[in-house]
């Protein structure tokens, strides 16, 4: 267990001894980190829902009312075997829905109060170019279910199993591992292209007067130049977001303000302002 007590310092102020990654002209300078730096982040985005709690609140508990809608809406339709790709494709598409927890953090950063006003107004600032990634985002969630569902048609006999059925059928049946192995090669090739174009470039997006392009190079370049640390913050994103849901989806209401000022944190900390 790392203790986040340990670092010293802001992520405001990046780490003294890191290094500039070399990217094209048209791209901010990209910092290089230790692999060890997504837990400064998450230390970063405690203290921010501590400064404003009533917000990240809200959408925690935002988070929570949408998951049992959802299931709701599936089990009536009877569909419930699309509750484990949608709640996967959730990470795909939780980035464009933390656009306001992301300007929390920048206020808070700015020194200035956050507040509903100004985090709904968040969403009118460079809006096109935020809805052209969130398009982006929408897309690939879309793949994934219709990837899903092949899947699903494939390992059950285009049978899916209800819900009271589905953890026994997918967990511990016959077909349980080339099903699982089969899900996890798709969703982990679309979940990798998507947290690579989307990790730095809604909160950049947020923060500058630039075009989806850039913002989404921009990210890539930061994976890129920063594997570790990012992969170890992949991890941690799939780690709390997993444990929100297999809580009742009640842990969603500490996962997502917290995944979401992080990942405000993250951008600060890796993009340079030039």
């Amino acid at each position: 267990m790392v203790d986040m007590t340990s670092f010293r310092g802001s992520v405001d102020k990046p780490q003294a001894h890191a290094s500039a990654a070399p990217v094209p002209a048209y791209l901010p300078s990209i910092r290089v980190v230790e692999a060890d730096r997504p837990w400064v982040w998450l230390s970063a985005a405690w203290r921010d829902m501590t400064a404003a709690p009533a917000i990240s609140a809200a959408y925690g508990a935002l988070a929570v009312i949408s998951s049992f809608i959802l299931v709701v809406g599936l089990a009536t339709l009877e569909m419930e075997y699309l509750l484990l790709p949608l709640a996967a494709g959730f990470m795909l598409i939780g980035p464009v829905l933390a656009v306001g927890l992301y300007e929390t953090s920048r206020l808070l950063e700015l020194g200035e109060r956050p507040s509903f006003g100004k985090v709904a107004a968040a969403y009118r600032r460079n809006g096109v170019q935020i809805a052209g990634i969130g398009l982006v985002m929408m897309l690939a969630m879309l793949a994934w279910i219709r990837v899903a569902f092949l899947i699903f048609a494939l390992f059950f006999s285009g049978e899916p199993p209800a819900l009271d059925q589905l953890v026994d059928r997918i967990f511990f049946s016959a077909e349980t591992l080339p099903f699982l192995l089969t899900g996890t090669l798709f969703g982990g090739v679309i979940a990798t292209a998507v947290f690579s174009v989307a990790v730095v470039s809604i909160p950049m997006l947020l923060d500058r007067d630039t075009d989806v392009f850039t913002a989404m190079a921009t990210s890539v370049a930061v994976v890129r130049a920063n594997a570790r640390p990012m992969l170890t913050w992949a991890f941690l994103i799939a780690l709390f977001t997993s444990a929100g849901m297999v809580t009742g989806f009640l842990g969603m209401a500490l996962a997502l303000p917290l995944i979401g000022h992080a990942s405000w944190h993250c951008y600060r900390d890796l993009v340079g302002r030039g």
